[in-house]
Protein backbone atom coordinates (compact mmCIF):
# COMPACT_ATOMS: atom_id res chain seq x y z
CA UNK A 1 0.00 0.00 0.00
CA UNK A 2 1.34 3.16 -1.23
CA UNK A 3 2.24 5.89 1.34
CA UNK A 4 0.57 9.18 1.65
CA UNK A 5 1.12 12.14 3.31
CA UNK A 6 -1.48 14.89 4.79
CA UNK A 7 -0.35 18.43 3.62
CA UNK A 8 1.60 19.41 6.54
CA UNK A 9 3.56 16.49 6.41
CA UNK A 10 4.91 17.73 3.27
CA UNK A 11 5.62 21.13 3.97
CA UNK A 12 7.31 19.95 6.96
CA UNK A 13 9.24 17.47 4.85
CA UNK A 14 10.07 20.12 2.44
CA UNK A 15 10.96 22.70 5.48
CA UNK A 16 13.28 20.22 6.26
CA UNK A 17 14.98 19.93 3.15
CA UNK A 18 15.35 23.16 2.51
CA UNK A 19 16.99 23.69 5.77
CA UNK A 20 19.09 20.63 4.96
CA UNK A 21 20.61 22.15 1.83
CA UNK A 22 21.01 25.36 3.04
CA UNK A 23 23.50 23.98 6.36
CA UNK A 24 25.45 22.03 3.01
CA UNK A 25 25.84 25.26 1.57
CA UNK A 26 27.21 26.47 4.72
CA UNK A 27 29.61 23.31 5.53
CA UNK A 28 32.34 25.57 3.45
CA UNK A 29 31.98 28.48 5.37
CA UNK A 30 32.17 26.81 8.73
CA UNK A 31 35.67 25.22 7.93
CA UNK A 32 37.44 28.27 6.63
CA UNK A 33 36.51 28.46 3.43
CA UNK A 34 39.39 30.20 1.40
CA UNK A 35 39.17 34.26 1.91
CA UNK A 36 39.98 36.49 -1.02
CA UNK A 37 43.84 37.42 -0.24
CA UNK A 38 44.56 40.97 0.83
CA UNK A 39 45.64 42.95 -1.73
CA UNK A 40 48.90 44.91 -1.28
CA UNK A 41 49.70 48.07 -3.62
CA UNK A 42 53.72 48.56 -3.90
CA UNK A 43 54.46 51.44 -6.09
CA UNK A 44 58.42 51.96 -7.50
CA UNK A 45 59.99 54.69 -8.64
CA UNK A 46 63.71 55.85 -8.40
CA UNK A 47 65.50 54.44 -6.02
CA UNK A 48 62.57 53.61 -3.50
CA UNK A 49 59.75 51.18 -3.01
CA UNK A 50 56.48 52.56 -1.30
CA UNK A 51 56.08 51.17 1.28
CA UNK A 52 59.27 49.71 1.63
CA UNK A 53 57.86 47.98 5.28
CA UNK A 54 55.20 45.64 5.25
CA UNK A 55 53.62 43.57 7.93
CA UNK A 56 52.20 39.90 7.18
CA UNK A 57 50.72 36.97 9.07
CA UNK A 58 52.23 33.75 8.32
CA UNK A 59 49.61 31.73 6.35
CA UNK A 60 48.22 34.90 5.17
CA UNK A 61 47.57 34.97 1.37
CA UNK A 62 48.67 37.84 -0.25
CA UNK A 63 48.65 39.41 -3.55
CA UNK A 64 51.29 42.06 -4.41
CA UNK A 65 49.76 44.86 -6.57
CA UNK A 66 53.17 46.39 -8.32
CA UNK A 67 53.47 49.41 -10.56
CA UNK A 68 57.00 50.60 -11.87
CA UNK A 69 55.98 54.39 -11.97
CA UNK A 70 59.25 56.12 -13.88
CA UNK A 71 61.45 53.47 -15.88
CA UNK A 72 61.75 49.15 -15.87
CA UNK A 73 62.34 47.74 -12.29
CA UNK A 74 62.07 44.15 -10.30
CA UNK A 75 60.63 42.88 -7.51
CA UNK A 76 62.02 40.14 -5.98
CA UNK A 77 61.50 38.55 -2.77
CA UNK A 78 63.92 35.62 -2.53
CA UNK A 79 63.16 34.18 0.45
CA UNK A 80 60.03 33.46 -0.79
CA UNK A 81 60.68 32.72 -4.38
CA UNK A 82 58.88 35.47 -6.26
CA UNK A 83 60.39 37.71 -8.60
CA UNK A 84 58.84 39.99 -11.31
CA UNK A 85 59.48 42.91 -13.98
CA UNK A 86 57.47 45.53 -13.38
CA UNK A 87 56.96 47.87 -16.76
CA UNK A 88 56.37 51.66 -16.59
CA UNK A 89 52.62 52.31 -15.74
CA UNK A 90 51.24 48.66 -16.03
CA UNK A 91 50.15 47.26 -12.86
CA UNK A 92 51.28 43.48 -12.53
CA UNK A 93 50.31 41.15 -9.75
CA UNK A 94 51.90 38.50 -7.96
CA UNK A 95 50.33 36.39 -5.31
CA UNK A 96 52.65 35.64 -2.54
CA UNK A 97 51.93 33.66 1.21
CA UNK A 98 54.85 33.49 4.47
CA UNK A 99 55.07 30.33 5.40
CA UNK A 100 56.65 31.10 8.76
CA UNK A 101 57.57 34.20 11.10
CA UNK A 102 60.43 36.32 10.48
CA UNK A 103 61.99 39.08 8.61
CA UNK A 104 62.11 39.09 4.85
CA UNK A 105 64.23 41.77 2.63
CA UNK A 106 62.79 42.29 -0.68
CA UNK A 107 64.49 44.59 -3.70
CA UNK A 108 64.39 45.86 -6.99
CA UNK A 109 66.61 43.53 -9.24
CA UNK A 110 66.89 45.57 -12.10
CA UNK A 111 69.42 47.89 -12.66
CA UNK A 112 67.64 51.35 -12.69
CA UNK A 113 70.75 53.84 -12.32
CA UNK A 114 72.59 55.49 -9.73
CA UNK A 115 70.88 54.71 -6.99
CA UNK A 116 69.45 51.70 -7.74
CA UNK A 117 71.54 49.70 -4.88
CA UNK A 118 69.41 51.51 -1.87
CA UNK A 119 66.17 50.25 -3.38
CA UNK A 120 65.06 47.89 -1.31
CA UNK A 121 62.47 47.20 1.58
CA UNK A 122 61.56 44.85 4.67
CA UNK A 123 58.78 42.00 5.11
CA UNK A 124 57.95 41.25 8.74
CA UNK A 125 56.07 38.02 8.99
CA UNK A 126 54.60 37.42 12.12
Amino acid sequence: MPATLTLREGISRRRALCCLLALAGSVPLLHGAAAEPRVIKVHARKFVFTPDRIALRAGEPVVFELTAQDAMMGFSVPDFGIRADLPPGKVVRVPAMAKTAGTFGFLCDIFCGSGHETMNGVIEVT
